[in-house]
Order: structure tokens, then C-alpha cells, then sequence
């Protein structure tokens, strides 16, 4: 089991959830369901579903893709995302 890989992801994906809608979403359903366990329950099967269906989609991706151009490709779209944000601000 490779730790740095685990603990990379931990860290990117728990800085990028703080104050996101799902963290939101999970305030508003404690408040009103009264009932933070059943919350947290299926709050963690939802992002565990959700994680599971990236994994395995990046991996498809990665056997039909060579890794060079999924990263060319997201590097082309983080820029266009972000050119984007400038001009629509």
C-alpha cells in the first residue's frame, strides 16, 4: 500500500470538500432530521459511491488513454476553465 498516494489524496480531497455544497447539504440535513449519525451515514455512502465511480472511471480512462494526454488535456482545461472565470468576472 503506497501511503504517500493515500495521504496526498486524503489531503487534497479533504481541503477541496471544506465548505463545499455536500458539507452544506449536511449542516441543513442535520438541522432538520435531528439525527447526526444517520446523516454522517449517508453522507459517507454517497461520497464513497461517488469516489468509487471516479476510480474506476479514471482507470478506464488510463487503459484507453495514454497518460500524457489526460494531463496535456486537463492542463488545456484547467486554462480554459480559468480564462473562462476571468472573462465572464
Amino acid at each position: 500500500m503506497d501511503w504517500k498516494t493515500i495521504l496526498s489524496t486524503f489531503g487534497l480531497i479533504f481541503l477541496a470538500e471544506l465548505g463545499d455544497k455536500t458539507q452544506l447539504a449536511c449542516i441543513g440535513l442535520t438541522c432538520k432530521a435531528r439525527s447526526p449519525l444517520a446523516v454522517f451515514l449517508g453522507a459517507v455512502g454517497a461520497l464513497a459511491v461517488v469516489t468509487l465511480i471516479g476510480v474506476i472511471f479514471g482507470e478506464a480512462l488510463t487503459n484507453l488513454v495514454p497518460t500524457v494526454y489526460i494531463r496535456k488535456a486537463s492542463g488545456i482545461l484547467f486554462m480554459v476553465i480559468g480564462a473562462a472565470i476571468l472573462i465572464s468576472g
